[in-house]
């Protein structure tokens, strides 16, 4: 490839990402070299700072919740890049050959998640309200939103505990084509 990248992302480490990912060679190379220019402070990991300079991530009003998503598995703040990867792998495309990351129930999980502020398992009305009003801004009166809000409560919660547990969302979402609408082609 001939720049600083090549020189640091090894063959057998391009293999091991690929077998957790299912990404292909190529693709992890670009991804690599797609991470190490974000990596403006030549460190090896990424820092929020560094996800906000993505623009599509900067203008997207869950911006806050994408970058918690690839801050989960860290202990300090910082992503390297087998776990920046490991994120991204969510979001390809199902094949047949599945593997947990991009499976259905796991790209679920990671929607979930999303809604989850308080990583507590289940999304509470409190909850799903925040992210409605993240996601409509100022778009929609107060009192609609919580309409759809105790709505969705209502339809969602199977058990009757006032939350939308994992099985509750999933059931949900039954009929949503779940793999297409959190896939992202990767160019090889």
């Amino acid at each position: 490839m001939g720049n600083k990248s090549s020189l640091i992302l090894r063959p057998e480490d391009i293999k091991e990402i690929q077998d957790e990912t299912g990404f292909t060679p190529n693709q992890i190379e670009r991804l690599f070299s797609r991470f190490t220019s974000l990596d403006r402070g030549d460190c090896g990991t990424l820092g929020r700072e560094d996800f906000l300079r993505i623009p599509e991530v900067a203008i997207n009003p869950l911006c806050d919740r994408i970058v918690h998503a690839f801050m989960q598995d860290s202990h300090d703040d910082r992503v390297n890049f087998r776990q920046f990867v490991k994120v991204l792998a969510h979001f390809r495309p199902t094949k047949p050959k599945k593997l947990k990351l991009n499976s259905r129930e796991d790209k679920l999980r990671f929607a979930f998640k999303m809604y989850d502020l308080d990583d507590d398992d289940v999304i509470s009305r409190e909850e799903l309200l925040n992210i409605l009003q993240m996601m409509v801004g100022e778009n929609i009166e107060q009192d609609q939103l919580n309409s759809i809000v105790e709505r969705t409560i209502i339809e969602a919660d199977r058990t009757g505990t006032g939350n939308i547990n994992f099985e509750d969302f999933c059931h949900a979402l039954s009929r949503t084509d779940v793999e297409r609408k959190l896939s992202i082609i990767f160019l090889s």
